[in-house]
């Protein structure tokens, strides 16, 4: 059964009867720039990721630069956790399913495809294994044989030149964000911002946080005492006639109904007919006053 909230299957989709989640990579190639190492990890750890490999770096030291630090903002974990490695052979061990980020398409190579196509590509394929109970991949005219991955990577370019064409050849897809063809360059934090939420939304996503308790309907009682505050309040301000009442009151209660009003609300309402009942008492006393004086 599917999550409400996503594609993929319960538990981030695992697969082929893994006990662990699917295996998710994020893969910085000849970053050149620190700032956007701690703003990739602080994009990774707002979607849950914690996998940060950095293929060859510019800076030797990028995890510990301040300008790292500062644009992790928070996300200290996922830098403490990050590797650097020499390769990008090393930086792909143990993934099966490659995808590379290019806003360019190649005239070959992979196909290109937004995020949320390919990965709706992933989901159905994955559905039609996981509903026959396949023991192996299903193959999928669409993704090709073996599809059911074991570790999903995302590869990313350096910020001047973006991915060479050998290491986007190496992937199964090239995934293209959408964006306005006349000004459609993102910088790494914010591409990796978008395609990390993509896929925590395909996978299932994370639950809504409640903003608190919910709230306690008035009961029937409740909402008579309130009415009936109210209509001694409306009679002590002269709005509610009780010789020729008409259908006022049904009319407050109908509304009340339909409003589905709260314990809390009720404690408002009664407080303002109480307001209403003063003031309307001290203006009783003052023109009794006046009047007496003007005797």
């Amino acid at each position: 059964m599917k999550r409400p909230h996503g594609r993929f299957l319960p538990s981030a989709a695992p697969y082929r009867g893994q006990s662990e989640p699917m295996r998710t990579r994020f893969i910085l190639i000849n970053t050149s720039h620190a700032g956007n190492v701690g703003a990739a990890a602080r994009a990774m750890k707002t979607m849950g990721f914690d996998e940060l490999v950095l293929v060859a770096p510019r800076w030797a030291n990028v995890l510990r630069r301040e300008e790292t630090i500062q644009r992790a903002s928070g996300a200290l974990d996922v830098l403490a956790k990050a590797r650097i490695v020499a390769t990008l052979d090393e930086a792909l061990d143990g993934m099966t399913h490659l995808c590379a980020t290019a806003m360019t398409p190649r005239d070959f190579g992979p196909p290109t495809r937004t995020p949320r196509e390919h990965f709706e590509l992933l989901s159905k394929s994955q559905q039609t294994s996981h509903d026959s109970q396949a023991s192996q991949p299903v193959s999928n005219p669409e993704m090709g044989a073996g599809w059911v991955p074991d570790g999903m990577a995302f590869l990313f370019g350096s910020e001047r030149f973006g991915m060479s064409n050998e290491d986007v050849y190496r992937c199964h897809v090239a995934l293209s964000i959408p964006s306005n063809p006349k000004f459609g360059s993102l910088n790494i934090g914010a591409a990796l911002q978008v395609i990390a939420y993509e896929w925590r939304l395909a996978l299932g996503g994370f639950a809504e946080q409640a903003s608190g308790a919910p709230a306690q309907l008035a009961d029937a009682q409740q909402l008579a005492g309130m009415l009936a505050h109210w209509e001694r309040a409306l009679v002590s301000i002269g709005f509610l006639d009780p010789q020729a009442p008409k259908k006022l009151m049904p009319r407050l209660n109908q509304l009340f109904n339909r409003a589905a009003v709260t314990q809390e609300e009720i404690h408002i309402l009664r407080g303002i007919a109480k307001m209403m009942d003063r003031t309307a008492g001290q203006a009783h006393v003052t023109d009794a006053r006046t009047v007496k004086g003007s005797g």
